[in-house]
């Protein structure tokens, strides 16, 4: 039995030069960054490193990249923090229905505390349409969330037109982007995308997990959410992660190099999946555009999620039904987007990685042909 992982929206596996740059850290170089002697000057100059690494990828100034543990908590200091620094400006933040929790939680939080949200619904390709947001902002809009890439279809928002609306109008609105499927991925830079805050993380990009950073757009005002210490200049408390930041830092690197050639790759082996599924089982519905290249999300109507995911994991294929913080949970995402209770229920979400093949990209295809034979057989 093969072993085949297409879950890597979930998380991806770490690559070996990831792995080499973090070993030093873990073993010869393990002081302490805050420490002033020798063997804390160079965990400190890894970290200096890394920090160039990832602010390059995004295209900003290191000073503008703190490090965080995770893409979730750089959205919860993004929501939380900036909304308690401009609540004499107004209460009021637009965010959209298909968030990732790591959203969606602390803005229903912000709403029991007085704060009045505006939801936006994604229309029938999962994108967020800009007239929504237009319409949405207001003079006393504080704070708009609306994620870059999203994880479960991959539809892409129009950050950069959100931002243009707000420029135009001279708002003080914070614009915060959660990136985590986009960084080196999809090409943006923190001045294509206009966002005063942008959320990423190692994990998704064959880093380790233990690591993500939030982008503070120079000028940003954004108070601290975890008190203690002085580290990553007075703005997050706590001895940083090094082996763990010496790995993100790789990863943004070598991902950010080969974004281009990767995509492109990728791209071929989704279409690869997608015209073998339209041959081979024509009742399969894809969901949204196909904005990412990275994620296929589809649908076998009349079919139990759950039920094909057991199948396929007996095949040896690794695959989702949402994202993976959902625990196998019915999606919110394709209920926002007012998809039919048949096709919400046969979903799956298929993730790629520069680490599959066109070989693998067959044998998931073959075998979501022959499990969904194979299950309708059984009903009769």
């Amino acid at each position: 039995m093969r072993n085949v992982y297409v879950d890597n929206a979930a998380t991806t596996p770490v690559s070996q030069h990831v792995l080499d740059a973090m070993m030093p850290y873990l073993t010869d170089h393990y002081g302490n960054p805050s420490s002033i002697y020798r063997l804390g000057g160079v965990a400190r100059a890894g970290i200096v490193k890394a920090r160039g690494q990832v602010a390059a990828a995004l295209g900003c100034t290191p000073d503008e990249i703190v490090f965080t543990s995770c893409g979730t908590e750089s959205d919860n200091w993004a929501v939380l923090c900036s909304a308690e620094a401009a609540q004499r400006q107004g209460k009021h933040i637009i965010t959209s229905s298909a968030e990732h929790d790591a959203v969606l939680s602390p803005v229903k939080k912000l709403s029991t505390m007085g704060w009045e949200v505006t939801y936006l619904q994604p229309d029938a390709a999962g994108r967020v349409p800009v007239k929504d947001f237009t319409e949405a902002l207001r003079s006393d809009t504080i704070l708009a969330s609306i994620m870059l890439v999203n994880n479960e279809t991959g539809a892409v928002n129009p950050v950069n037109e959100y931002s243009a609306e707000i420029r135009k109008r001279k708002l003080k609105t914070i614009l915060h982007t959660d990136a985590v499927q986009g960084f080196c991925k999809i090409p943006f830079s923190v001045q294509s995308l206009g966002a005063d805050l942008i959320s990423v993380s190692a994990h998704k990009i064959h880093g380790p997990k233990g690591a993500g950073a939030l982008y503070i757009r120079r000028g940003v005002k954004l108070p601290q959410m975890i008190y203690g210490g002085s580290q990553e200049s007075g703005r997050r408390a706590g001895t940083e992660a090094l082996p763990a930041i010496a790995g993100f830092g790789e990863a943004a690197s070598h991902a950010a190099s080969e974004a281009s050639s990767t995509a492109e790759e990728i791209r071929k082996l989704r279409d690869r999946i997608i015209e073998s599924l339209k041959r081979e089982l024509p009742e399969t519905v894809f969901i949204g555009e196909g904005d990412s290249p990275y994620i296929i999300s589809l649908s076998l109507p009349g079919h139990r999620s759950e039920v094909l995911m057991s199948a396929l994991e007996g095949e040896g294929i690794c695959v989702a039904r949402s994202a993976a913080c959902k625990k196998g949970e019915r999606s919110r995402v394709l209920e926002a987007m007012r998809l039919s209770d048949s096709v919400i229920n046969g979903a799956l979400r298929v993730s790629l990685s520069r680490y599959n093949t066109s070989e693998e990209a067959d044998y998931f295809a073959n075998a979501l042909v022959k499990t969904s034979s194979k299950i309708i057989r059984n009903r009769r």
